[in-house]
Order: structure tokens, then C-alpha cells, then sequence
């Protein structure tokens, strides 16, 4: 009995210590199943679009290319190396190719978030971390930059707090993470930011005589930081594109992965937010105030928008292990061995290679129609027009067709006042603008969505001929003598 006992730990001994792994393939099994699910943005196309410039023109961009309204603005791409990336992809595998790198991607982002959790915590806490992250970034995963930047953002703060919780400054191999995410994604400014923070922690926690020392470490680390963000084609010019974000002011809220939190109904963060505040009274966890600090910084982030959510899940966790590991119990589970690990993962990697390239094969990935308006493009192209007003959402889907768009989703480029102007006549909330907008740009036609407010207003308008409907989008064409086609409804009889 002993021996069949010690003989069967022995067998589950390499099996043990896994569970990163396990997290990472479930993970990446759930998003390629779900393919099309990432490929519901309508910014996917454009992204591709000028990733493939890039690779055609072996440059990065300087000015905008795209857009009429916008040409030859001031205009870069901070997010150039994930756009190669995708374009890369997209044209060895079609849709495959993104949909495969997205999931590879964020199953790497959520291995990496389980293995620096589980370092402190046990494996069923990990997962109930996991678990909440999954819920709270589900609505952002999508084939975009920033999900190739998220494994770079979970691996440099990880790498930041472990050094806090030792009371030492961070390991300088931690700089070309900084200067990757600074080619992958405008996000690696936050990333900048949090330096100061978690250095602040590591200063207080320290015992005062080493305070000024890890204080002048901290701060070599941080410059050293802020340099090697400016390993891009841009130089420093990549950090500085940041304020043209900030400067959006009005326009954020218009956006719907900028909006604020509603609790209008019970939602994942909602849900998250009050079972942790349950747990901490119920086991009366406490933090030390620097890392409470952190916390509350990450928590008003994700209530100030939506977006934010996907950085409160997984940096959140981060910050919490270690303290939490001393009043909850840490992780007392064994770790594999080097060589059984390496079987493993080998083996994993085989079998998880054949399965992607299988369902492949047998499924077709493509973009949400809704934001793909291929039928009416095909008319849009044949009418030979220059100048088109479209809605939002099209923007990239023009750019991925060829046709030079009103707006698209570089918003920043087009600035607050261009933006909420072209929401407001799209949407009539102030129709002298659809108007004034129509006559400024010297409008030649409009795609609209078919069931917006603006469509339903031109179908009234004369000088304007509907050319074109399906149940995504109308056309109207700019022609002189055209009568408009429907009457208002007009009740004589009501008060």
C-alpha cells in the first residue's frame, strides 16, 4: 500500500505546479473557439490597413494617409509594431492569422497573471482571481493592440511590485519589456506612471537606514524607464502622443470604451467590487497605506471608464498577493521539475498547434457584418464619389476598402471639437450640424447607418436621392433636383 502510494505521487509530481499553464490553454482554447468574437471591432480594419502600409512603405506614418478630411495632418502610430503584427498575420493566414495571435496573446496574458499570483496565494484563490479578471476584460479582448501589449503590461508591473515586496529596486532586465510596449501600445505611459507609485511602497515599507539608497535606485530605474520608452521610430514623440488623448475632453464619454461605469444594472464590476468589500470586512484584511493607495488609484480608473476595467483585473490581484498572503495563507504547493516541465510544455505545444491549425482549417473566421457594410461599399465604389460623410463605426472598414473616410476610430487625430460636432449631426442632437458639416467638407454623399437619425432625416431633404439600403447601411447621393421621397407624418387631428 506504501509503495502504491509514494508510486502514484510520484506519477501526479510533474502534474503538480501547473496550473499557469493549465489557465493559459484554457484560456486560449475559450477565445479561438470564440474567434469572431475578436473581430467585433470595426478598428480591427484599419489596424491591419496600416500595419500593411507600414510593411509596403517600410516607414512608420508621419501624417495621416486615410482620411480626406484629415490628410496630411500630424499624425503617428504608437501602436506600430502590433499593427505589423496583425498585417503580418492577416495576410499568411487571413482571418485566422489575428484571430490566432489575439488568443495566443491574451492566454499568455492570463498564465502570466496566474504565475505571479500564485507565487504568493494558493491555486484556488489564484483561480477565483482569474476568475474575476476573465469577467471584468472579457467586454475589451478583442484582436487590437492593446491586447498584445497586455502580457508586456502584466509582466512589467509584476516585476515592479515583486521588487517592492522584497524592499529593493527593480531588476534592469525589466527595461526591454518597457521599450516592447512602447512599440506595441500608446499604454506603456501608465506603465511610466506607476513606477512612482510602487516605489513609493518600497521606500516606506524599507527600514530607514536603506530608504535614501532605495530611493536613488528607484529613481535611476524609473529615468533608465523613461528612456528606454523611447526606443520607437518616434523617439520621445511617442510619449508626448499621449496628450492628444487627454485632450479629448467631451469627446471621451461620446466613446463607448470610455464611458464611465453604470450600475444601472448589476454588472462584473459591480459584482467584483462588492464581494471584495465583503471579504475584507469579513476577514478584516488590511493593506498597508501605500498599497490602499494604489488600489483606490486602480479602482477609480475603472469607474472613471469603462476601458480601465481590464487594468483594475489584472494589476489589482498583483497588488494584493503578497499582503494578502500573510493574514489568508500563501501557496504551499509544489513546484515541477525543470525536466518533467519541459516535457510537458513540449508535448502541450504540439498538441495545441495541431488542434489550432484544425479547427482552422474546418472553421472561417470573419468580422461582425455590422460593421462591415460590405453590399453598400460595392455601390459606394461604383458611384465614383470622392468626398463621403460616414458614420463612425464604418471609418475602418472604408480605409480597409481603399475609400478615403470622414472619421474613423483614430480619434485622436480628428480632436474634441471634430468628433462631438460629427456625433451630434449624426445623431441629430443638433441637426444644424449635419448641415453645416454636409456644405463645409463639400459632402458628395453619405453612409450612414441604415437606422440612424441623420438617414431617416435625409430621406426628407431635397438635393439628396437614397441610391442605396440594406439593413446596415443607406446612401445618399449629393444630386441637383433630386425631390426627397418620404413626408414627415403629420396628424392634423392632434392637440
Amino acid at each position: 500500500m506504501t509503495l502504491s502510494v509514494a508510486h502514484s505521487t510520484e506519477v501526479a509530481a510533474p502534474l503538480r505546479g501547473l496550473s499557469p499553464l493549465w489557465v493559459g490553454i484554457g484560456v486560449y482554447a475559450l477565445f479561438l473557439l470564440a474567434g469572431n468574437r475578436l473581430l467585433i471591432d470595426p478598428d480591427t480594419l484599419w489596424q491591419i490597413t496600416v500595419g500593411q502600409w507600414i510593411i509596403d512603405h517600410r516607414a512608420v506614418p508621419e501624417t495621416d494617409v486615410f482620411s480626406f478630411t484629415m490628410r496630411g495632418q500630424p499624425w503617428i502610430s504608437t501602436q506600430w509594431l502590433a499593427q505589423v503584427l496583425f498585417a503580418k498575420s492577416y495576410a499568411l493566414f487571413g482571418w485566422s492569422g489575428p484571430v490566432v495571435l489575439s488568443s495566443a496573446a491574451i492566454a499568455a496574458t492570463f498564465a502570466l497573471f496566474a504565475k505571479f499570483v500564485s507565487r504568493h496565494l494558493s491555486e484556488s484563490t489564484t483561480l477565483v482571481f482569474v476568475a474575476a479578471a476573465l469577467a471584468l476584460t472579457v467586454p475589451h479582448l478583442l484582436a487590437r493592440p492593446h491586447v498584445l501589449a497586455m502580457p508586456v503590461m502584466v509582466a512589467w508591473v509584476a516585476g515592479l511590485i515583486a521588487a517592492a515586496d522584497r524592499r529593493a529596486a527593480p531588476s534592469f532586465w525589466l527595461l526591454p519589456l518597457m521599450a516592447l510596449w512602447a512599440n506595441l501600445h500608446g499604454g506603456f505611459v501608465f506603465g511610466l506612471v506607476l513606477v512612482g507609485p510602487i516605489a513609493l511602497d518600497a521606500i516606506v515599507s524599507a527600514g530607514v537606514p536603506a530608504r535614501k539608497t532605495l530611493m536613488l535606485r528607484w529613481a535611476a530605474f524609473g529615468i533608465a524607464a523613461l528612456i528606454a520608452s523611447w526606443c520607437t521610430p518616434y523617439g520621445w514623440n511617442a510619449l508626448l502622443a499621449s496628450r492628444k488623448i487627454l485632450e479629448l475632453g467631451s469627446a471621451l464619454p461620446l466613446i463607448m470604451e470610455w464611458k464611465p461605469a453604470d450600475f444601472g444594472s448589476l454588472g462584473a464590476l459591480e459584482i467584483c467590487l462588492l464581494l471584495g468589500v465583503g471579504l475584507s470586512l469579513w476577514r478584516g484584511i488590511k493593506l498597508p497605506p501605500t498599497r490602499i493607495l494604489l488600489l483606490l488609484g486602480l479602482v477609480h480608473m475603472a469607474l472613471s471608464q469603462g476601458r480601465a476595467g481590464e487594468i483594475l483585473a489584472l494589476l489589482g490581484p498583483l497588488v494584493l498577493a503578497a499582503p494578502l498572503a500573510r493574514q489568508i495563507g500563501g501557496n504551499e504547493a509544489a513546484t515541477t521539475a525543470p525536466r518533467a516541465r519541459g516535457v510537458v510544455f513540449a508535448g502541450l505545444a504540439v498538441l495545441l498547434a495541431a488542434g489550432t491549425f484544425a479547427f482552422a482549417s474546418v472553421h472561417r473566421f470573419e468580422p461582425h457584418p455590422h460593421s462591415a457594410p460590405v453590399a453598400a461599399v460595392v455601390a459606394l465604389k461604383k458611384l465614383n464619389v470622392a468626398r463621403v460623410f460616414n458614420d463612425y463605426d464604418f471609418g475602418g472598414y472604408l480605409i480597409a476598402n481603399g475609400v478615403a473616410p470622414f472619421i474613423d476610430g483614430r480619434t485622436e487625430l480628428y480632436g474634441e471639437k471634430f468628433f462631438v460636432d460629427h456625433n451630434a449631426a449624426s445623431g441629430l442632437m443638433e441637426p444644424e450640424n449635419l448641415f453645416r458639416l454636409l456644405e463645409q467638407y463639400q459632402i458628395d454623399a453619405t453612409l450612414m447607418r441604415t437606422q440612424s437619425a441623420a438617414t431617416k432625416l435625409l430621406d426628407h431633404i431635397d438635393g439628396w436621392q437614397k441610391v442605396y439600403a440594406d439593413d446596415i447601411a443607406t446612401i445618399h447621393l449629393r444630386r441637383a433636383g433630386a425631390v426627397h421621397i418620404a413626408e414627415p407624418a403629420v396628424d392634423p387631428t392632434a392637440k
